[in-house]
């Protein structure tokens, strides 16, 4: 390619004459340019943007040049206009300084054509995912997903390699266990139920570690199970068992329903495994089950002198009950893939179980987390909703009145990726 400069301040570039206009200096905004023009441009205080032109012609030709060598600070960005730019739709993005290119629309399938770079990197602007559904939100550089029901994660483009690469974080939480119940003719405490299988990513290795593609990820989060019914029958009746919470998934990663807490009277049934297992009384449910790496949760508590065990929570088992008090929920953890620290998939409390006559007691403290506190004589506490934690158990003496257990948490699905 030759050039010369004429005395008109035209510029011969490959027989084709630019004429130069006066400095752009950069004010955040964007301009436009015209065929056969050449544009300096000054991004000292600010970035810009110069569109090319529209419904161009073969041989039209734009120049560009970096006028304080200050593009790799205040970058550049060439649009495209409606027009391909090196056969890609996507605009350029200039990010090195003292950099000039000369731009020559060549066809509708290339468009517009890099015929001469200097001090030039990549050329293609930073693309990155798109994609819709659940609750948006923003922190920083990422958006963020959130779904607190059934849903569709749907991307609809990927980022290019200068944005890339297409990995997401995510935390998925599956439903809590139920607490035990409590028959008329039950004595003791029953157990509290286990938190909801909880599995993330985050924090790890920006901008996360798990590749997607362009397509639709159905969501399913994971109901709380029911407490233990106040259901009549014989003491130990398995009716009055907490029923398992429901697994949460998003594409490849399931976790699993905490377990239901055991029976309040009699010798069976105990706690249910799952995600985290349910408490006992008696026997206690076991944690991480079907079992993942690393684990989704823990054990529940034994059910220890009638007094019921707390249901297993993702950061710790359940507590045993003591020959005086019922054992608390295991804690959950605590994570800011939302932007801020929230504690979930914490287990419920056992109920405790009272003679008549004795001081007036609580049951089991739900685990950190939004597990249900146990209960004496009383319905017990459900496990908050979209947290994944536990219903509380409940527990008493024979008193001929029936109560039931509190109710998992539902769980939730959160998705995290950079978007710019």
């Amino acid at each position: 390619m030759t050039t010369k400069i004429t005395e008109n301040n035209l510029e011969v570039i490959a027989n084709t004459f630019i004429n130069w206009q006066s400095v752009i200096t950069a004010a955040g905004g964007s301009s436009t340019a015209v065929a056969g023009q050449g544009y300096i441009i000054n991004t000292t205080s600010n970035t810009h943007t110069l569109n090319l032109p529209s419904s161009p012609s073969i041989g039209d030709t734009v120049v560009v040049k970096d006028y304080a060598g200050t593009f790799g600070t205040n970058n550049l960005t060439i649009g495209r206009n409606g027009e391909n730019i090196q056969g890609v739709a996507n605009d350029s993005l200039i990010s090195t300084n003292r950099a000039s290119v000369t731009l020559v629309y060549v066809d509708s399938t290339r468009g517009w054509i890099y015929t001469n770079e200097s001090n030039v990197g990549d050329l293609q602007a930073a693309t990155f995912i798109t994609a819709t559904g659940g609750t948006v939100t923003t922190s920083g550089d990422y958006k963020i997903h959130t779904f607190t029901g059934d849903g569709c994660f749907a991307v609809s483009s990927l980022g290019n390699p200068v944005g890339g690469p297409n990995n997401v974080y995510w935390q998925v939480v599956a439903g809590g266990g139920g607490g035990g119940g409590k028959g008329q003719e039950d004595v003791g405490g029953a157990g509290g139920g286990g938190a909801g299988g909880y599995r993330t990513n985050f924090p790890g290795p920006a901008p996360g570690g798990f590749p997607i593609s362009a397509t639709t990820y159905p969501i399913t989060v994971g109901g709380g199970g029911a407490g233990g019914p106040n259901t009549p029958g014989p003491s130990g009746s398995p009716t009055r068992q907490g029923s398992n919470g429901s697994n949460s998934v998003f594409s490849t990663i399931t976790s699993t329903g905490g377990g239901g807490g055991g029976n309040s009277g009699g010798a069976t049934p105990g706690g249910l495994p799952g995600g985290s297992g349910g408490g006992g009384g008696p026997g206690t449910g076991t944690g991480n089950t079907p079992p993942v790496s690393p684990p989704q949760g823990n054990n529940g508590g034994a059910r220890v002198n009638n007094r019921g065990g707390g249901g297993g929570g993702a950061a710790a088992a359940g507590t045993d009950g003591t020959p005086s008090v019922s054992g608390p929920g295991g804690a959950g953890s605590a994570n800011s893939i939302n932007g801020s620290p929230v504690t979930r998939a914490g287990g419920g409390g056992g109920g405790l179980y009272t003679t008549p006559g004795s001081p007036p007691a609580t049951g089991g403290l739900g685990g950190a987390g939004g597990g249900g506190a146990g209960a004496i004589d009383a319905n017990a506490t459900s496990g908050t909703a979209n947290t994944g934690g536990g219903g509380g158990g409940v527990g008493g003496p024979n008193t001929g009145t029936a109560y039931s257990g509190g109710s998992g948490g539902k769980g939730i699905v959160i998705i995290r990726y950079k978007y710019q």
